[in-house]
């Protein structure tokens, strides 16, 4: 079997056919919207980042214990390409996978995974619960209180940042215009958009 570049619409249906669970699917669609600003803000291949970011989840919650590897076992399965699959095992370095994020979007992938957990969880304390007029600095606050969405890793975050050699904030605002852009989706208009309909 030949390699199979996938379509958006097949790894969103793969993407559907493992996981139920809604909170699973509006991260897959959050990690999406910021790898595809990212791609298009570094002058990458969107839909190939937007793809790996939308399936990078795949076996999570079917197979939670070999998380990443199941996921390389199902898509190569399917033909997918060797770079989508070494990309999505390389979010997992250091905690399921020893794949180091080596190119470019592979580093961006390890270091904005978590961090959409975090902002949505600060968008949903807000008034708004929207990222739609969410700023980066509500974001430093939080990221502080290491209570706070205490499941976002931040040991990851601050190492995907220093990969890319950016600073947090500038992470935290690029993390927070690619959510913007699929803030229906994932949830998090907020009553920002409500009071418009």
């Amino acid at each position: 079997m030949g390699t199979h570049v996938p379509t958006r619409e097949e790894a969103f249906a793969l993407l559907k056919e493992f996981n139920q669970s809604e909170s699973l699917i509006k991260h897959a669609l959050a990690v999406e919207g910021v790898m595809r600003y990212m791609a298009r803000k570094r002058g990458e291949d969107e839909e190939k980042w937007g793809i790996i970011g939308l399936v990078h989840d795949l076996d999570y919650e079917r197979y939670p214990d070999q998380h990443c590897r199941k996921t390389k076992e199902i898509l190569e399965a399917r033909g997918w390409p060797a770079d989508y699959i070494r990309a999505i095992m390389s979010h997992g370095w250091g905690l399921v996978t020893d794949v180091e994020p080596v190119e470019e979007m592979e580093k961006v992938l390890y270091a904005i995974d978590e961090l959409t957990g975090l902002v949505t969880a600060v968008a949903l304390v807000r008034p708004s619960r929207s990222v739609l007029d969410m700023k980066p600095k509500s974001v430093a606050k939080k990221w502080k209180d290491k209570s706070f969405a205490a499941g976002a890793n931040r040991e990851v975050i601050a190492k995907g940042a220093e990969m890319l050699g950016m600073e947090l904030r500038d992470l935290f605002e690029d993390v927070i215009m690619g959510m913007r852009e699929v803030a229906d989706a994932i949830g998090l208009a907020g009553d920002v958009a409500k009071e418009e309909t």
